[in-house]
């Protein structure tokens, strides 16, 4: 009797494996399509550039995506919770298409970088909207199953930017602005697909929207990313302009504390820093983002700078990551479904990081292709094992209300550590590579014209220098590189520490289908509904005294901090009288013989 109440009235739609990946279809392809749009600028930026003019404005271009996209994900989850998933992932596929037509039809610095910028808010909705939608359709230990193919979609990308970007700008008649109209066909099938196939539930939901929260972790994201940018570039640190935008950082961040306190409904509830999974899956991601980005920003300099290799060149040599990396990635998903332990995988995965970082260390100027190609697919593992575990880690140790914000915190985070250490390890790139050419050029005795530095132009350009120079700076960048790569070896030791400490929680899994039983008959369903009825009534009027029928309720939510009445009056509220009308309406249809609203008849 039990068992066929709780299954009489779905609580949650149980999509088939052919539905899942038609779903997924739609979400992988609008994922590639982005993170392509990011990777492939990389190659085409010296033609850009030499096209458009602003040498100065030359790192913007790439940080105008990555902040945006940084500082619009959590805002994405939340507005996913009000409108829609499906509504906002459209407009963000939309969004993604208006701004990459406009970059191409750039005709200044300043034009491409505003486009950009708005292609990263695009990117930030697609990127966590994919997750938050896979979440809603898929259990926790189903998800695994499926989580291997999402994360595999950013290793492809990081290969099929640069070849696609290498052979538009060496083709004479398409060009670099072909770099952004490539995607937008891809993005409209992806848009028609999920329009297709994406059927979620429509489910009510508060209609507030924390605007002050919104305006302060944009604006604490913003100093930050601002500071890292253009700290050391435009503005000396020890200068009014870095305390500046460091006290606006903080100041900003103590507002969103207050905000996020106080708001009715939060973009990051300060309920999910009460959650140790959070937390830990948050602090292992920003590692990660920095490990993963810094390292694979400055990998192709390395390869066409430093080994003389064609962008398209570069983007094979990536081959063996991207291989191990969904290789990885689909077997331990694989694994999780079959068995539910997940946290051997960010732990081991997070240690490889670490490993595949310190080979990359010891790589120079006459390293092999067979060596180089084995240390990426050494990282390839470890970040295979790693990222989609995190976010299935986080989704799994949350409430069904916060899937949303938590997995775009998560996202925010791995994109914030994305955003510090690309402008981090290029800092450090930078000074090492100017001291380490300075003391060359003094220690060979060559003096240069009106004793400047050399001026760095294109790889081709580098490899055209006089042969004493390029040698000299050659040698420079593998020296600069070796100490980006070992810095990037403790950030992501430190994020294998977080992941030690993770609770390995019982992956959820959706109800089985019940064996074949006798249906319900009409009057069963209206005494089962009036019966969770009562329930919830009873729940509403517990105050302080104990109560078993309390403690039984609100066992079934997951602990978050809140005291147990308050756990049981969400289960009332969510579960138990919803399910109660959804009982008596199907066995008596309200427009006969119920009135909207109640259960009198």
């Amino acid at each position: 009797m039990v068992a066929q109440i709780a299954a009489a009235p779905p609580m949650k739609r149980q999509y088939t494996h052919r539905e899942i990946l038609e779903v997924m279809s739609g979400l992988m392809l609008a994922m590639l399509t982005s993170m392509i749009s990011t990777s492939v600028v990389g190659t085409a930026l010296p033609t850009i550039v030499g096209e458009l003019g602003g040498q100065d404005q030359y790192s913007w271009v790439a940080s105008a995506t990555m902040l945006t996209m940084t500082v619009s994900t959590p805002l994405w989850g939340k507005l996913s919770d009000l409108f829609g998933r499906k509504l906002l992932f459209q407009t963000a596929l939309g969004l993604f298409v208006a701004a990459s037509l406009v970059a191409g039809l750039s005709q200044n610095m300043g034009q491409l970088i505003a486009a950009r910028a708005v292609q990263g808010l695009g990117v930030g909705g697609l990127s966590a909207l994919a997750q938050v939608i896979l979440g809603d359709i898929v259990s926790p230990r189903e998800r695994g199953r499926y989580s291997g193919y999402m994360g595999a979609v950013f290793g492809i990308s990081t290969v099929a930017g640069p070849l696609l970007g290498g052979f538009l700008v060496d083709s004479d008649w398409l060009g670099w602005r072909w770099c952004f109209y490539v995607v937008v066909p891809f993005a409209v099938v992806s848009f028609i697909v999920i329009q297709k196939v994406l059927k979620l539930p429509k489910v009510k939901r508060s209609t507030s929207i924390d605007i002050w929260g919104a305006t302060t972790i944009t604006a604490s994201a913003s100093g930050l990313m601002l500071l890292l940018t253009l700290g050391g570039v435009e503005f000396e640190w020890n200068s009014f302009w870095t305390y500046f935008l460091a006290a606006i950082t903080l100041l900003m961040l103590a507002l969103a504390v207050v905000a996020e306190r106080t708001a009715r409904n939060p973009i990051l509830p300060p309920r999910l820093f009460r959650n140790r999974t959070f937390v830990l899956t948050s602090l292992a991601s920003l590692f990660v983002g920095m490990a993963m980005f810094g390292a694979m920003i400055y990998l192709p300099q390395y390869l066409q700078i430093v080994k003389g290799l064609s962008p398209t060149e570069s983007g094979l040599m990536t081959l063996p990551m991207v291989i191990a990396l969904f290789v990885s990635g689909v077997v331990s998903g694989k694994i999780v479904t079959a068995t539910g332990r997940w946290k051997i995988f960010p732990v081991v995965g997070l240690l490889i990081v670490a490993t595949g970082l310190f080979m990359l260390s010891k790589l120079h100027v006459d390293s092999s292709e067979w060596l180089i190609g084995f240390d990426v697919a050494v990282l390839g593992i470890g970040l295979g094992l790693t990222m989609q575990m995190l976010i299935l880690a986080a989704q799994n140790g949350s409430e069904l209300r916060d899937m949303a914000s938590t997995t775009s915190g998560v996202s925010f985070f791995r994109s914030l550590g994305g955003a510090v250490g690309v402008a981090a390890f290029g800092a450090i790139l930078t000074n090492r590579l100017r001291d380490e050419m300075a003391e060359m050029l003094r220690a060979a005795h060559i003096a240069l014209q009106g004793g400047g530095d050399v001026k760095l132009g294109s790889p081709d350009a580098i490899q055209q220098l006089p042969a004493p120079i390029k040698n000299i700076v050659l040698e420079a960048f593998t020296r600069g590189l070796e100490t980006v790569f070992m810095v990037g070896v403790p950030i992501a030791l430190i994020g294998f520490v977080a992941a030690i400490f993770l609770k390995e929680l019982p992956l959820r899994s959706a109800s089985a289908p019940p064996p074949e039983t006798k249906p319900l008959s009409k009057d069963d369903l209206v005494l089962a509904g009036l019966l969770l009825e009562l329930i919830a009534q009873r729940i509403e009027r517990v105050n302080g005294e104990r109560s078993a029928l309390l403690t039984a309720v609100a066992r079934m939510a997951p602990p978050d901090g809140r005291t147990e009445r308050e756990r049981a009056r969400t289960v009332a509220h969510n579960v138990l009288r919803p399910t109660s009308r959804a009982l008596i309406a199907q066995a008596a249809p309200p427009q006969k013989d119920l009135v909207s609203g109640g259960i009198t008849q």
